[in-house]
């Protein structure tokens, strides 16, 4: 299989996990533009982890070689309600068992900005109480999230 064609199968293997795909640019990096099912005030850390679990086990089935992912979050189109993203090198380590999916998911969850909230300039989650919710469940490579 060709690098566009191992592309082509993410946006498909993306809605078998339940992700409302919009678009899909397959180049390096990956964007993918998704539609929530959650369109509240923030990205919910379950669907980001469905988004992930689907590209894992592409990965794990040697079916797309990882490259960095960049996701936008929108509640409709043109209406960003944050975005995230997941660099190769950190796929490539979780599959070789290098991190755990503890260290993955934090990863990945402190990348996450949301549109209405200031950017994220001190190094903390950017939430304006100053909780963490990392630990709400959200873990990406957990079992339970996956469809």
């Amino acid at each position: 299989m060709t690098g566009d064609e191992r592309t082509t199968e993410v946006e498909p293997e993306l809605r078998s996990y339940g992700i409302s795909v919009e678009a899909v640019d397959g180049g390096e990096p990956l964007e993918i533009t998704y539609m929530t099912a959650f369109p509240g005030r923030e990205v919910h850390h379950g669907e980001i982890g469905r988004a992930l679990n689907a590209l894992i086990e592409r990965a794990e089935a040697d079916a797309w070689d990882p490259v960095r992912v960049e996701a936008t979050v929108v509640r409709s189109p043109g209406d960003v309600l944050g975005t995230w993203h997941a660099e190769a090198t950190w796929f490539e380590e979780l599959i070789g068992y290098e991190i755990s999916e503890t260290e993955f998911s934090t990863r990945v969850l402190e990348t996450l900005t949301h549109a209405d909230e200031p950017a994220d300039t001190d190094g903390s989650t950017g939430h304006a109480d100053g909780s963490d919710e990392r630990a709400a469940g959200g873990d990406p490579a957990e079992a339970g999230d996956e469809a």
